[in-house]
């Protein structure tokens, strides 16, 4: 643990079932007119309108962009900065998956600040202003973004993730309503549930841990685990959805103050290269980090090896670390995730980049908080193996 750490959250959490009709009473103690965030499926399935009705009730209008369909991009933070000043808006709301979430952060904080949003990575131009009231409304399970003070934006000009953190980025009210994720098909609950299990393992095992966000992990972890393939197998099963929200919110709690590892630092190099979702690219890389991590952090990874086998508790340490890591692999393979080959990317495009993917990985400052710190050529091997990984059944990566 760090002999000193400090522990951030927004300013606000609603959760639970239909906190989502707190929005006009949050966006109207906010501003007077708000943007909002979002993309068409969420249109489609009638949430953006809900949110302007809810709004219009206590006296907020708003406009809408609805140009998010991807990982959100310094693009789409342009395009949608520029109808937040047209609009003359003066709240920020987000209603959707971490790309909404995101690009939200970063025109909350840009309208005040200014500025392209690549300024602000790395520390080199610092949001001294209070960014634009944002409030955030995730629609999935997973990503804890509503939670967290970063923003994680795609530069277009040289397909590089950045990962941007900064106290200003933390939303100040989250509105976290589990029948909202109830509309996410299999692949999404797949996907964003491995996602919030990455950020509770990673905020867990990381360096940067602490005990606020130990015990904010070890919750979610137990959450997870337990709910995770209920919610894939039954998408109405609404206590699972209930019990994935909050484990994600936990989860996004837990890492923005205890920061995430390696996989993470692998994972974000693989989505802006090969557009592969953030959630699945954690999915693919998850186990056999935590192979090779796992020598490093025996006693935290029996923890989650137990959640996985509660009635087996006569285990040792590292009986219950092997428990943990097999675990994961069987609900990977459980869950239809696809190894990097079979989500389609060309081998020869892949081994080309797995130089640049490693030294972006490095880049990041993620890999360095990982327990077993790795090497540029630790992290090439293991993108080697996890290219063709098999969830059932592969040999330890440890050595």
């Amino acid at each position: 643990m760090q002999e000193y750490a400090v522990f951030r959250t927004p300013e606000t959490i609603n959760y639970g079932r239909n906190s989502f009709k707190k929005i006009g009473i949050e966006a109207a103690a906010c501003g007077n007119k708000a943007v909002i965030i979002s993309d068409k499926i969420m249109e489609n399935l009638g949430y953006v309108s809900e949110c302007r009705d809810l709004l219009r009730k206590e006296g907020i209008e708003s406009a809408i962009y609805l140009g998010v369909e991807s990982e959100p991009t310094d693009r789409y933070v342009e395009e949608a900065l520029q109808l937040l000043k047209s609009e003359q808006c003066d709240v920020v709301i987000s209603l959707g998956g971490g790309s909404c979430i995101d690009t939200a952060k970063a025109i909350a904080v840009i309208a005040t600040n200014g500025g392209y949003i690549g300024d602000y990575m790395g520390m080199k131009k610092l949001a001294v202003l209070p960014p634009l009231p944002h409030i955030s409304i995730p629609t999935t399970a997973g990503t804890g973004s509503e939670a967290t003070d970063a923003t994680i934006i795609t530069n277009t000009s040289n397909n590089v993730k950045m990962m941007i953190k900064q106290p200003a980025f933390m939303p100040n009210v989250a509105i976290v309503d589990p029948i909202l994720s109830i509309s996410s098909p299999k692949t999404v609950t797949a996907a964003t549930g491995i996602d919030a299990l990455s950020h509770a393992i990673e905020a867990y095992i990381s360096q940067k841990s602490q005990p606020m966000t130990e015990m904010l992990a070890l919750s979610s972890m137990e959450k997870i685990v337990n709910s995770l393939k209920r919610a894939y197998e039954n998408g109405e099963d609404i206590l699972a959805r209930e019990e994935m929200s909050l484990g994600s919110l936990q989860a996004g709690m837990s890492f923005t103050n205890a920061s995430v590892c390696l996989v993470h630092g692998m994972s974000r190099p693989i989505g802006a290269l090969f557009h592969v979702p953030h959630g699945f690219s954690n999915a693919m890389l998850l186990p056999a980090v935590l192979e090779f991590s796992k020598e490093h952090c025996v006693e935290r990874l029996a923890d989650l090896g137990r959640f996985f086998q509660p009635d087996n508790q006569i285990v040792s340490d590292r009986e219950a670390a092997d428990i943990a890591v097999e675990s994961v692999k069987q609900l990977c393979l459980e869950l239809n995730i696809p190894n990097l080959e079979g989500w389609g990317i060309k081998k020869s495009e892949f081994q080309q980049a797995i130089s640049k993917m490693a030294e972006d990985a490095i880049a990041s400052g993620s890999p360095g908080n990982n327990p077993r710190v790795p090497t540029k050529q630790e992290i090439e091997k293991l993108y080697q193996t996890c290219y063709n990984y098999q969830f059932s059944s592969q040999k330890s990566v440890s050595n």
